[in-house]
């Protein structure tokens, strides 16, 4: 079994049914699971917002977005609380190493490491600075 933990421009190639995004996903085993952190989640609704504001169909994007979200698993909010408490200290620790990466990729990369999980991104560049954390680049063929 294997634990996928989408980041949030994977999640946006999804949503957009970026056709090598879909293979992967639907390529998966019924062992292995498909979640996000609460920090793509929050990123996700910060730039869905604005966005319903400005379509014509803002209606269908908000459906899309909570829908997708709504039947995934969300790591970091209302999660177990030792796994939460888990992802503190891993974020102290790397923070503490003084990675150059944002504050939010920072925690996502945490949230990966304390589950185990294996962070799929297209940010390759910034999350292999991270040793340890198991990265993967759906986008690609």
């Amino acid at each position: 079994m294997r634990l996928y933990v989408l980041d949030t421009d994977v999640l946006g190639f999804a949503f957009q049914q970026h056709s090598v995004v879909l293979r992967r996903l639907q390529a998966l085993t019924d062992q292995d699971s498909i979640v996000t952190t609460i920090i793509t989640f929050g990123e996700d609704l910060g730039g869905w917002l604005p966005a319903c504001r400005r379509a014509r169909n803002g209606t269908t994007r908000t459906q899309r977005m909570v829908g997708f979200n709504a039947g995934s698993t969300s790591i970091g909010g209302g999660f177990a609380s030792h796994l939460m408490l888990r992802a503190a200290v891993v974020f102290d620790e790397l923070r503490a190493k003084k990675i150059r990466i944002g504050t939010n990729d920072l925690a996502i990369a945490a949230i990966a490491l304390s589950v185990n999980g294996v962070l799929v991104t297209r940010n390759v560049v910034d999350f292999n600075q991270i040793a340890g954390l198991r990265v993967e680049d759906w986008t690609q063929e």
